[in-house]
């Protein structure tokens, strides 16, 4: 229809308040209630019916907008299309927040590391997420997401930071999927960043850790132990690796006239193979380890036949046969980071890319990509002579079958 048969201006628009029907042209109506209320609608005929269809609340649709909708509504009469039955067709029932998290983890089941990491993803966003689970997920708005991670983030950073970034993620596919438009109220670089205190870079709080000072007498006290569960520790300590990364070693790992331990990415925290160069002592450890090796491909094996070690063992020998309640095992990755700042020289990036951890500028990254192993080997063989004493290789013999 004709630009003069708009009859409706934005001023009239904004000035109307007679009840009724106004009449812009081309089925076009501004629909006043006796209320007050005011929307825009289009009127038509369809198999013999006149029939209302709804655009937009005229306080939220602009008089450009209603007719660019009537104008798509006349365009699909002339093609022999029910304008309202098309609409229908293309609504997309929205779901709630929790409803898509729990299908989006179920659709990711093949990404995961492991079991117990999808497990994780799914407890958090059940548990600590529970406030979002009801919201349409369209409505998630930053108020809603600090809502539950300012809680947090005193008191349990770590896990705090890792809700944020699974949250984030969802609202990320239910974009792609056209389930949300603009930013993602979960984002942190130039927007939560600005709202939450900057997060510590290493937090170990949650793992108690042994002074660094402390662990030679300990590593001594250790070694006197004649016990699978003391080797696998001793082994854990001088590699600076985490408890699950030692129980589920297994020979085909080993290069021992490389001196290397190569852990792939499927066993690995962050997904990613990494290096770890053996000392002396640790390789007499093996060595040790070998003397009793049965079958299977563990270097700790359980006694259970093609079992690994107990995740127990090495926790119950430091809490109870040792004495020592208040530590755990992984608290000795931490003795070890703050040994390599507060009594060497080597380089941040370098001590970092020993734990295996990918954080950091740019150098530290790069030193991750390239591994770094002999600038590692020279910092690992270091830990090993300050917690031994610059002891031997020598390794007293297990006992037979001994656990702890």
């Amino acid at each position: 229809m004709g630009r003069e048969t708009k009859r409706l201006t934005a001023r009239t628009v904004a000035t109307l308040t007679t009840p009724g029907r106004h009449a812009d042209g081309g089925n076009l109506y501004l629909s006043i209630s006796p209320n007050g209320g005011r929307r825009w609608i289009f009127l038509y005929r369809w198999a013999g019916k006149q029939l209302e269809m709804g655009l937009g609340s005229a306080r939220d649709v602009s008089l450009a907008r209603a007719r660019e909708l009537a104008d798509v509504a006349r365009a699909q009469l002339a093609e022999g299309i029910n304008p309202l039955e098309a609409r229908r067709a293309e609504q997309v029932v929205i779901p709630t927040f929790g409803a898509f998290a729990d299908e989006l983890v179920e659709t990711l089941r093949t990404g995961f590391k492991n079991e117990k990491h999808r497990w994780q993803w799914k407890h958090t966003l059940e548990v600590y997420g529970a406030p979002l689970r009801a919201l349409q997920i369209d409505k998630v708005t930053t108020e809603d997401v600090l809502g539950i991670l300012q809680p947090l983030w005193q008191t349990k950073q770590e896990t705090a930071s890792r809700l944020r970034g699974r949250i984030e993620r969802v609202l990320d596919a239910a974009k792609a999927k056209g389930l949300r438009t603009g930013e993602n109220p979960a984002r942190w670089r130039g927007h939560l960043d600005a709202l939450l205190p900057k997060r510590q870079k290493l937090q170990r709080g949650h793992h108690a850790a042994m002074p660094y000072s402390d662990v030679p007498a300990f590593v001594a006290e250790l070694q006197q132990r004649r016990a699978t569960a003391a080797l696998a520790l001793e082994f854990a300590i001088l590699t600076a690796a985490r408890t699950a990364e030692v129980l589920g070693a297994t020979w085909r790992e080993i290069d021992r006239e490389a001196k290397v331990w190569t852990i792939p990415a499927a066993r690995m925290k962050m997904g990613k193979e990494h290096r770890v160069p053996l000392t002396d002592r640790a390789l007499a450890i093996l060595a040790a380890a070998e003397e009793e090796r049965g079958e299977g491909d563990y270097l700790f094996p359980s006694p259970r036949k093609g079992k690994p070690f107990s995740d127990m063992a090495m926790a119950m020998l430091l809490k109870i046969r040792m004495k020592r309640p208040n530590l755990t095992v992984h608290g000795f990755r931490s003795s070890f980071r703050d040994w390599a700042g507060e009594e060497t020289s080597f380089p941040r990036e370098v001590a970092e890319a020993a734990l295996a951890h990918i954080v950091g500028d740019a150098t530290e990254r790069a030193y991750r990509r390239a591994d770094a192993l002999e600038k590692r080997r020279k910092l690992m063989e270091a830990w090993a002579k300050y917690v031994t004493g610059g002891a031997g290789a020598k390794v007293v013999p297990l006992r037979p079958q001994a656990q702890g």
